[in-house]
């Protein structure tokens, strides 16, 4: 009768008035879904006519469809190290990709938090596969050293580019792939390698101890690179083409480069669709593990949609008939795709316009797993908005900045959106303002009719930065 009437208290612990908190038994598995590159309106719920997203629109149809979340910036690594630690480009560890030799990018510092550090030291297993970039291996930025008890794929996303690699990681272990010869056959496909040790990763998971799963995808990220099988097949000669010249494999190929590529269209397609094949084999996998009904999944993109390899995402109207593609602070550039499922928690088929950003995701998880949520964050709990339970948080505005290209700076506050350009000479440049209710597009500069909200909002930009001296900014 005494365990009965716990287990009761535990259960009505579960929503309390104003906040969520969650016994020990009853805290979900996490797993975030991380696609590389992929736009907006590259998924059928948000518009996409052209390719086929089956399982990943299932997963928004028992989700919840976040209209207005964005990335952490608009290029790879510091969007990861922003969802990573809690906090937006202004603040956040790693600003920008900074290759280190002889492979791997800036490490992370090993007096940062990150979410997955936060989870495991809460009782959770954690792993991650897919693409890191965020510090060599043996380095202090190397995942197992920043809270992942495993990694298996690219622990550098320059050699991400390519799909047919020489090697790939498994922890501290170099897993050399003699099938490829050394970027001279393409045999082995990377991305089916590491979705298989997802798999299997879910496969010793039991119902007992919790477990964060971080699945950084490279798909579908140039190179135009797939498998010529019935997913490819399904594309090929669907799309006019124009043939893409770049660096093949053979004798003479390059670790980072992208290959040419016939049929650049339906290959991008199939790399889509291939992404959306992976999302299926999880949630199938989730429900015969009996996983399903207590793990929160989201599924989000890095940044905005690229142009690199041949890829065509004007064609595909990637961004959703939102401005901009990877690198640009405008709204292509980082609003992204996001779904959050939880059966039974989250309202099915529901669609929320809460303005958020990667640096929400730290806090709501350490919320969900009863961990204790670092100070000095950008980010706000979520929770409330997933579960219907409690007052929301609202940011009073988001930052972002971005250091290639003359340095952006980016914020939004309520409708309305500012952009620098040619930061990194004019700190002071003026901003370009746009109203997002009536024109989401980004197509009409009105900061001349507004003079006092655009010199607001440069305001927020100049505080919001802080100098890093790995990632300088400014042009002192």
């Amino acid at each position: 009768m005494r365990t009965i009437l716990y287990c009761l208290s535990s259960v009505l612990l579960f929503f309390t008035a104003g906040h969520t908190q969650i016994a020990p038994f009853t805290r979900p598995n996490i797993v975030v879904i991380l696609a590389d590159d992929l736009g907006y309106g590259d998924v059928g719920f948000n518009g996409q006519k052209l390719i086929r997203t089956p399982n990943i629109d299932r997963l928004a149809k028992e989700g919840m469809q976040f209209t207005q979340f964005y990335a952490g910036t608009s290029v790879c690594a510091p969007s990861r190290s922003s969802l990573m630690t809690g906090q937006h480009t202004g603040h956040t560890f790693i600003r920008g990709n900074k290759s280190v030799e002889p492979e791997g990018q800036q490490s992370i510092a090993d007096s940062v938090n990150t979410v997955a550090e936060l989870l495991q030291r809460a009782g959770y297993t954690t792993a991650a596969f897919g693409k890191w970039g965020l510090g060599p291996v043996g380095s202090e930025g190397d995942p197992n050293k920043q809270g992942f008890d495993r990694f298996y794929g690219y622990n550098c996303q320059s050699l991400a580019h390519r799909y047919y690699p020489n090697h790939l990681w498994n922890n501290s272990e170099k897993v050399t792939l003699t099938a490829n010869e050394n970027l001279q056959k393409t045999h082995d496909y990377a991305a089916d390698l590491i979705q298989q040790q997802a798999l299997s990763f879910l496969d010793a998971q039991g119902s007992g101890k919790p477990f964060f799963l971080f699945l950084p995808y490279t798909l579908p990220h140039a190179e135009l690179m797939v498998p010529n099988d019935s997913l490819f097949q399904y594309y090929k000669g669907k799309f006019a083409e124009t043939p893409y010249t770049g660096a093949d494999y053979g004798p003479n190929a390059k670790t980072g480069g992208y290959t040419s590529q016939a049929y650049p269209r339906a290959t991008f397609a199939a790399m889509v669709a291939r992404l959306d094949q992976y999302v299926g084999q999880l949630m199938a996998k989730l429900k015969a593990q009996g996983l399903d009904k207590n793990t929160l999944v989201i599924f989000t993109s890095d940044n905005g949609p690229h142009v690199e390899g041949g890829a065509d995402p004007k064609f595909f109207n990637s961004g959703g008939g939102l401005r901009g593609v990877k690198r640009d602070l405008y709204e292509g550039g980082i609003r992204e795709p996001f779904v959050a499922r939880w059966p039974g928690v989250i309202k099915a088929g529901s669609r929320n316009p809460y303005v958020g950003a990667f640096w929400d995701l730290l806090p709501t998880f350490t919320e969900l797993a009863g961990a204790k949520t670092p100070n000095h964050i950008d980010g706000l709990s979520i929770l409330p908005t997933l579960t219907g339970k409690g007052a929301q948080k609202q940011h009073n505005y988001l930052y972002w900045e971005f250091h290639e290209n003359g340095g952006r700076q980016a914020v939004r506050q309520g409708n309305w959106k500012a952009v620098r350009l040619q930061a990194i000479k004019n700190p002071d440049a003026p901003v370009e303002l746009y109203d997002l209710v009536k024109d989401p597009s980004e197509s009409h500069n009105v900061a001349a009719q507004n003079p006092d909200r655009a010199r607001q909002l440069s305001q927020l930009m100049n505080e919001s930065h802080v100098e890093s001296p790995l990632f300088p900014f400014r042009n002192d």
